[in-house]
């Protein structure tokens, strides 16, 4: 597990944790490594929510796939970055999303259960490891409502401008990079995608926007 301990200690789950104390989390814990290919299931929507898993190498996407086999995005993941840790404490019966490798990618699985509650161990890093789980949560949370927000806008071209707008806030600039391609990003935005393009045509023709591939730059 040493190998990982540099991308650990970048995991918000480990903020505030020293290296060796870090290293014996990990066999406290009972953490496992497993490799995925690209387009691989990480995990299945409607498996049991167990584990909190961390990317340590490659990217991930969440996923959800409604009953006509339609999908939304919900996010991508990075190296350091959690996912399914708000389903894995609720305790959820199953999850009710699909997390999908995005390309070849290593991926920590830690089982809940012995973070949320503390082993005979009495582990002085424990309630540390709590409390950066909160603010790891809290944190997704408002990010969720910030999805919501551009979703919930009536056109394709309202959500479109209000997403190009976060991110431009995010950056602190009119240029950036999205990270989705033009099928990723309308699948994120829930709809259409050759509206979306359509879309992004006419605000270039206006003097709105420019952009080339996932570039953009907001005029």
């Amino acid at each position: 597990m040493k190998k990982y301990s540099e991308i650990l200690q970048k995991c918000p789950l480990f903020d505030g944790i020293c290296e060796q104390d870090l290293l014996r989390m990990l066999s406290c814990l009972g953490a496992r490594v497993d490799f995925f290919d690209k387009k691989y299931t990480i995990m299945a929507e409607g498996n049991p929510a167990k584990y909190i898993g961390i990317v340590l190498s490659g990217s991930a996407q969440i996923q959800q796939v409604d009953y006509y086999g339609n999908r939304s995005i919900l996010s991508n993941i990075t190296p350091s970055q959690l996912f399914a840790e708000a389903f894995a404490c609720a305790q959820t019966p199953s999850l009710p999303v699909t997390v999908v490798a995005n390309e070849p990618c290593e991926i920590m699985l830690l089982d809940c259960n012995h973070i949320l509650h503390t082993c005979a161990n009495g582990c002085g890093f424990h309630q540390q490891l709590i409390f950066n789980l909160m603010k790891d949560l809290a944190a997704k949370t408002i990010l969720f409502h910030q999805k919501i927000e551009v979703t919930a806008k009536r056109t394709t071209r309202e959500k479109l401008m209000a997403y190009l707008m976060l991110q431009a806030k995010k950056v602190g600039s009119n240029r950036f990079t999205i990270e989705f391609d033009r099928q990723e990003l309308a699948d994120f935005l829930q709809v259409d995608r050759s509206g979306l393009s359509a879309e992004i045509g006419k605000l270039r023709r206006e003097g709105i926007l420019e952009n080339h591939r996932k570039h953009f730059v907001l005029l």
